[in-house]
């Protein structure tokens, strides 16, 4: 259908829209309309996705001049898989409507393990190797040797005639940009990557724009008009924490660099025997390349990057560091002194401001030279036309780190461990440079796109990300589930059958009493509940305690009389193996009930459609392990910087990946299932308060503080309702084109009454 959102056409593929979707794109337009950002939780399972493209690419048919391109990022391949399968729908659906071939070009961009099609290199599962494949292969001064056994075709080929061809029109999947690049004989991922600049809408991973970098070879010179839409986002601020965090190992990566540092030095006095003019040229050439990127951002052609700050690009760069030699020898002093400083016996934490008072002190290091490590190793290697580049990371995580340190004195945090807390008798130290401010790595972000757009299921408290994020919404928004029948049934179970009280606290993780009554429980559920149960619990290691406990006493068979039993485990090929073996044994009807861990793979990105989840337990709070140095550290500086206090936070952490999983229950407005909560502290208001409104909107009070035994009788009710006929009709839950017609016209007819209203109560003031 098409409808009117304010007057604007919108194009919809389907015969019914459900009222929160129309919602939804009423608060989208006017963040749009008002050039700013917003933040709008949308329930699960109603459309998110379509409601979201078809609402920004009818904005942009219909308003071309008012914003450019579309950018929609979302964390893994499946999902970026099934937005290109809706956006297709979405554009046939408009060409079939306008009778014209839409010139519009949409299409994904991944990484090179999910789009190269070299024979020799498509075939490694590893993204680091096929990314060091692919560099070999595909290096300037590798194919200037015209050796056609080191070089790739496809590369070849695109550099020859794909960079000057523009993609058909059309909605490219990863599968199709292959498809494209094999039967052209041009590298897909070189392809897409050009395509970006000209493409109507991008469907990427946040990396591409949170990991500076990534965005820098990628998303730098998008337009300033493009909108930004970050999907399923609830744990962004954890994400732009991690782009912007590193860590060092002793072995892993000082003693690799040190050999690396060793290398170079060898290959700069071949150079210098061979071709010693390249080495003068390369002072130059690092000059002019910082002075573009400075002009770049003063014209606003370029994103920010957080690593290379404007501040930097104003300096001159070091003379001690200038000459490629002086600069091996600065890196190896560096090194030497980060060896001394983790020959310790005890944890150091200290700021920044500290780490450079002391490298200062002790080896006359100062701030300025390191400011520049990053950009100044980068020049070196591609001066050194080295192609084994992967065998330096180590020196480049040595680089980077010095960039950091030396550019934030503020927002982040050094600590050093001497021990590993799982073996404290063996030194093993560990420096982490860890980001405490996530808005660091978004700030960029949101300073140069018109429109950013925040969006999950699972957003509860709104107000805690504008706080995190540091940038003020124009739109906040939580939309309730419009639902013809009550089919969401969320429980609090805080006692087992014999009233003791479960719960997950630390102090009650090894009482057996605790853990028996969880596994009674899932027994009791298990024969209640058809199909499939998926349960959570807070960690790997509380899911190990309690299985063994389970099976000790004898409760896994009572388990097993029901349904079988798969395990998620820390390995993915051992989950994703048990993932297809729960399915299958969901749909031949012998039921199934899967373990998993809240914060891992299974709560984050599965869709359990129908009977594959007819029930959901969260057994116990997912808090985050608390006694974490980094997360002391980043919980101080939430409290002394955002005014947010320490509980405050850990509950808004717990309850989102809480939410998360309950959101695995429910996929469509004609799904049904049960959301149990199983610990006495959910019982609580401010456990509860943090739920998303449409979960709270279906917790009834008299189901808030339930035993085992009045769960499973609550959950055998509401499954005895569930299983009577019923026929979705539109009304309700559902809205056909009509429907939609009266509500824009009432809406409309309210707002002309209002400003009526208002101008009679000016003209009165004004007489």
């Amino acid at each position: 259908m098409i409808i009117k959102v304010e007057g604007m056409p919108v194009y919809f593929p389907y015969d019914f829209v459900y009222p929160e979707q129309y919602e939804y794109m009423l608060e989208l337009k006017r963040t749009l309309d008002a050039k700013g950002h917003g933040v709008l939780e949308m329930p699960s399972g109603t459309g998110k996705t379509i409601t979201l493209l078809s609402l920004i690419i009818s904005y942009q048919l219909a308003c071309p001049g008012k914003t450019g391109k579309f950018i929609y990022c979302s964390r893994t391949v499946p999902e970026i898989e099934k937005v290109l399968g809706e956006m297709k729908r979405l554009v046939q659906y408009i060409e079939t409507e306008t009778r014209t071939s839409l010139p519009f070009l949409g299409l994904a961009l991944s990484a090179r393990k999910n789009m190269c099609i070299h024979p020799e290199v498509a075939h490694e599962r590893d993204g680091k190797v096929v990314d060091a494949h692919c560099r070999r292969l595909t290096a300037t001064y590798v194919r200037a040797k015209n050796d056609g056994a080191s070089h790739c075709d496809f590369f070849n080929g695109y550099e020859r005639e794909g960079k000057e061809q523009i993609i058909p029109p059309g909605v490219y999947n990863l599968e199709d940009l292959r498809r494209f690049g094999a039967d052209r004989g041009w590298c897909p991922y070189f392809l897409a990557r050009h395509a970006i600049t000209h493409a109507n809408v991008v469907v990427y991973s946040y990396h591409y724009l949170l990991d500076p970098k990534i965005a820098e070879l990628v998303s730098k010179e998008l337009g300033r008009d493009s909108v930004v839409v970050f999907d399923e986002a609830h744990n962004i601020d954890n994400v732009c924490i991690e782009s912007m965090s590193i860590f060092i190992h002793r072995s892993r990566h000082l003693t690799k660099a040190t050999r690396n540092l060793e290398q170079l030095k060898r290959h700069i006095d071949t150079l210098k025997e061979q071709n010693s003019s390249r080495l003068k040229e390369e002072y130059q050439r690092l000059y002019q390349g910082l002075r573009e990127q400075r002009d770049a951002r003063e014209t606003d052609t370029q994103l920010a990057n957080p690593v290379l700050p404007d501040a930097v690009l104003q300096e001159a760069i070091p003379g001690n560091i200038r000459r490629a030699d002086h600069f091996v020898a600065f890196l190896q002093r560096f090194v030497e002194y980060l060896k001394s400083r983790l020959d310790v016996q005890h944890v150091v934490h200290e700021s920044p401001a500290a780490f450079l008072q002391a490298i200062s002190d002790a080896v006359c290091i100062d701030r300025k030279p390191l400011r520049f490590c990053a950009e100044r190793l980068s020049s070196l290697l591609q001066t050194l036309e080295l192609s084994n580049v992967d065998e330096f990371s180590p020196i480049v995580v040595v680089a980077n780190f010095a960039t950091l340190v030396s550019t934030y004195l503020k927002g982040f945090s050094l600590i050093i461990e001497p021990f590993d807390d799982r073996s404290p008798t063996i030194s093993d130290p560990v420096l982490y440079f860890s980001c405490m401010d996530a808005s660091v790595a978004i700030k960029p972000v949101f300073d140069r796109f018109q429109s950013v757009i925040i969006t999950s299921g699972t957003l509860s408290p709104l107000d805690m990300y504008p706080k995190i994020l540091a940038f003020r919404p124009v739109t906040m928004c939580s939309f309730p589930m419009s639902l013809a029948r009550n089919s969401l049934c969320p429980m609090v179970v805080t006692r087992g059958s014999d009233q003791t009280t479960i719960s997950s606290r630390y102090e009650a993780r090894n009482d057996t009493s605790v853990i028996c009554a969880y596994g009674h429980l899932l027994a009791e559920l298990a024969a209640a509940v058809p199909d499939g149960m998926v349960c959570f619990f807070v960690s790997y290691e509380y899911m190990e305690v309690m299985v063994e406990t389970w099976h000790n006493q004898n409760i896994i068979d009572r388990i097993t009389k029901h349904k079988l039993i798969f395990i998620e485990t820390q390995d993915a090929l051992e989950s994703s193996i048990a993932l297809d073996n729960y399915r299958k044994a969901c749909e031949n009807g012998r039921g199934a009930m899967l373990l998993s861990v809240a914060r891992g793979k299974v709560s984050e990105g599965i869709d359990f459609d129908h009977h594959l989840g007819r029930c959901v337990v969260m057994l116990g709070i997912p808090y985050v392990y608390t006694q974490s140095r980094i997360l002391r550290a980043r919980l101080e500086y939430l409290a002394d910087n955002f005014q947010i206090k320490e509980n405050d936070f850990l509950t808004f952490d717990a309850m989102r990946h809480a939410a998360q999983c309950l959101g695995r229950a429910i996929r469509g407005k004609s799904d049904y299932g049960i959301m149990c909560l199983a610990d006495q502290r959910y019982s609580r208001s401010d456990k509860q308060g943090k739920l998303p409104k449409w979960i709270q909107k279906h917790m009834q009070p008299a189901n808030s503080n339930l035993s085992a035994d009045e769960a499973v009788e609550m959950c055998k009710r509401f499954l005895r309702e569930m299983a009577q006929p019923f026929e979705q009709k539109a009304g309700v839950s559902l809205w056909t084109y009509e429907q939609v017609l009266a509500v824009d016209e009432n809406r409309f007819a309210s707002s002309e009454s209002r400003a009526k209203k208002d101008k009679a109560e000016w003209d009165d003031d004004s007489d």
